[in-house]
């Protein structure tokens, strides 16, 4: 099995303890970031991850603004982007399109496994 690296971007401390619990457990190395600002600036500082999954609806940062960051800076060549958040309206996914995400997963439609598979699914799929 391949070790992915993955970065978690969310406000909610009990789904990034439920997420990083899953993939740790399954061999992977995850990385939980509350703000967007913590996770640019890990960006900056590492080599980037195999996937980030974020949430839309953060304080200071949203995910959209985190995204423009990323996308204008080339922080995360490479990495497969996913939203993960309860937010589905059809703006929100128009708006995740226009950032050129890999996936979109409504949290509450999706329990951690599917979480977790849709995620290794999309990291090895050729680009």
């Amino acid at each position: 099995m391949n070790k992915y690296r993955v970065y978690i971007l969310d406000d909610d401390k009990f789904l990034l303890d439920m997420y990083a619990i899953k993939f740790k457990n399954a061999g992977h190395d995850i990385q939980v970031f509350e703000s967007g600002e913590e996770c640019v600036k890990a960006l900056k500082e590492k080599d980037p991850p195999h996937a980030i999954l974020l949430d839309i609806n953060m304080p200071k940062m949203n995910g959209f603004q985190f995204l423009e960051i990323v996308r204008s800076e080339n922080l995360a060549q490479g990495s497969r982007i996913i939203m993960l958040t309860n937010q589905g309206l059809s703006d929100d996914y128009d708006n995740a399109r226009k950032y050129n995400v890999d996936g979109y997963i409504i949290k509450t439609a999706s329990i951690p496994a599917e979480v977790y598979n849709t995620t290794i699914k999309l990291i090895e799929k050729p680009k």
